[in-house]
């Protein structure tokens, strides 16, 4: 696999790129994709921050200095890459390449920024956002622990705000209402079985839901709005 490349045909190995907001059920999502099959594994990531205890180097991530990271970079070796914190994180090529030869699909967490680098340099990503089947869902699994602050709610909704504003930036939008479902339509999506939704149903979707998220922080969250 390399960027720029022609597309693959349905069901060849692709990077698989998952965005939600909190609250979705993403990450058990991407553990159930790793766990139940040799075909999906985890991406590791390049970064400049400093290993924190028991963290491996090629297992976590790959863990490298600034000028390193940079050098990769101006090499184009890095499909997709960012600064967040003051510290860079990075997605190697060579990392895609290797897996697609074997046949696994790589799974990543990356922001959208990263998700559209990632799509320019290797097409046949497929990008896929991930809903609750409604925002009263989303809500109580943000508060259902109990544990969360009322200003950690807000926070987190609104930044689902922001993260629906990139609905449309994704090639597919699946609905988590049920889990096993959603896996069967993720996996039909990776193999080529499911189609992508049209654009006027994702961008109605996303913004029922950014209009219901919006009367939630004016009713409920007000006074933790900046």
């Amino acid at each position: 696999m390399s960027g720029g490349g022609t597309e693959r045909a349905p069901g060849r190995a692709c990077p698989v790129v998952l965005a939600a907001p909190s609250g979705t059920g993403k990450t058990t999502l991407a553990r159930r994709l790793v766990e139940e099959g040799d075909d999906y594994a985890f991406s590791i990531s390049a970064t400049t921050r400093a290993p924190r205890p028991h963290e491996r180097d090629g297992v976590d991530y790959w863990f490298v200095d600034r000028a390193g990271f940079e050098a990769m970079a101006a090499r184009g070796e890095l499909a997709e890459w960012a600064e967040v914190h003051g510290r860079l994180y990075g997605t190697p090529k060579a990392q895609l390449e290797d897996a697609a030869r074997r046949g696994v699909h790589v799974v990543l967490d990356i922001d959208v920024q990263g998700a559209r680098q990632l799509k320019a340099a290797v097409p046949e990503t497929r990008l896929i956002f991930v809903l609750p089947p409604d925002v009263d869902t989303l809500l109580s699994r943000l508060t259902g622990r109990g544990t969360e602050e009322p200003a950690e709610v807000a926070r987190r909704l609104r930044s689902a705000l922001e993260e629906l504003q990139a609905v449309e930036d994704f090639d597919y939008v699946v609905v988590n209402d049920d889990l096993e479902r959603c896996l069967g339509t993720i996996r039909g999506i990776v193999s080529g079985t499911v189609q992508a939704m049209g654009p006027e149903a994702v961008a109605r979707d996303a913004e029922a839901f950014r209009t219901e998220i919006r009367r939630i922080l004016a009713d409920e969250y007000a006074r933790y709005t900046d």
